[in-house]
């Protein structure tokens, strides 16, 4: 498979106060995955590889934004769309959640994940 190396700003972290710009809107342009994670998570630093190694795989058709939970206004955003555990990661097309997988999964369920909403050709 060719693609271009993925780009910095592929993989972004966003807070409260960026959110609507950097994801909801954003999404119009690219389908992005928001991992709501945070660091005393033993899942959320497991799957965290495994999704960058994702995003390098779709390299500039898919983005993740990475959102702390603990910091600032972040669990908001967590109760905003009723988050129960972490990791919860939510797939955003056209401002839209499209689907939502929660925990440390494998590769293969990621790659399954995202095939499954965007198809395995996607932009």
């Amino acid at each position: 498979m060719h693609n271009r190396p993925s780009s910095s700003t592929d993989i972004f972290d966003v807070c409260f106060e960026d959110y609507q710009e950097k994801v909801v809107a954003a999404s119009y342009e690219t389908p992005i995955l928001v991992d709501l994670w945070a660091d005393w998570c033993m899942p959320c630093l497991l799957v965290a590889p495994k999704l960058k190694a994702l995003i390098e795989e779709h390299a500039g058709r898919l983005k993740l934004a990475k959102l702390e939970v603990d910091a600032g206004e972040n669990m908001r955003l967590a109760g905003q769309y009723k988050v129960r555990g972490f990791p919860t990661v939510i797939l955003f097309i056209d401002g839209e959640e499209q689907g939502r997988f929660h925990g440390a999964q494998p590769l293969s369920f990621l790659r399954a994940f995202v095939d499954e909403h965007l198809g395995p050709h996607h932009k």
